[in-house]
């Protein structure tokens, strides 16, 4: 998580106030493996309009996904139902920054991320969470595939290999350094 993305997620915490404006850290918890990954997204060519929006929709996301699992970077997370309800606020926060900029086709990607992230912690899956988060990081930084959406598609029915073929399609992506057809 970048500074100035960290710092706009809670900036728009504390404008709204309450418990979570109160339960936010003095200074963010930011750990030296963080996979950056609304910088990564800023990145791609799709994001170069606003690329500050687009790293903070996907901190914001990104965040929202940590506190559902204890880990926050922003937040106190010792009351785990605050942090739950947090979790969804900072989804919703992401969701209505990016929805805001128009772009249907990213929002559509972030409510993706978060319905396979949430599978992925229900069936303890964290290989899937991992390539759920670089297929969002490529689709909203680069644009989809076919090949990304067939392999969405491929885990929706518990075939054989999806997992592998969605984190690799993200990788072709982001590496070619090009928009997809």
């Amino acid at each position: 998580m970048t500074v100035a993305a960290a710092t706009r997620v809670a900036d728009a915490l504390r404008a709204e106030g309450g418990l979570l404006a109160d339960a936010l850290l003095d200074t963010p918890q930011i750990p030296a493996d963080d996979p950056q990954f609304g910088r990564r997204a800023a990145a791609g060519p799709r994001s170069a309009q606003d690329p500050a929006t687009v790293a903070a929709v996907i901190e914001a996301v990104h965040e929202g996904h940590l506190l559902h699992h204890g880990r926050s970077r922003l937040l106190d997370t010792a009351d785990r139902d605050l942090a739950l309800l947090a979790g969804d606020r900072l989804y919703a926060l992401g969701l209505d920054w990016l929805a805001a900029t128009g772009d249907m086709e990213a929002v559509r990607e972030l409510a993706d991320l978060i319905g396979l992230c949430a599978r992925a912690q229900a069936e303890q899956h964290p290989q899937l969470a991992a390539a759920a988060w670089e297929a969002a990081v490529a689709a909203i930084g680069w644009g989809s595939t076919v090949q990304l959406a067939d392999a969405k598609a491929a885990i929706a029915s518990d075939a054989p290999g999806a997992v592998a073929d969605l984190a690799g399609e993200a990788r072709r992506i982001t590496s070619d350094g090009t928009s997809p057809d």
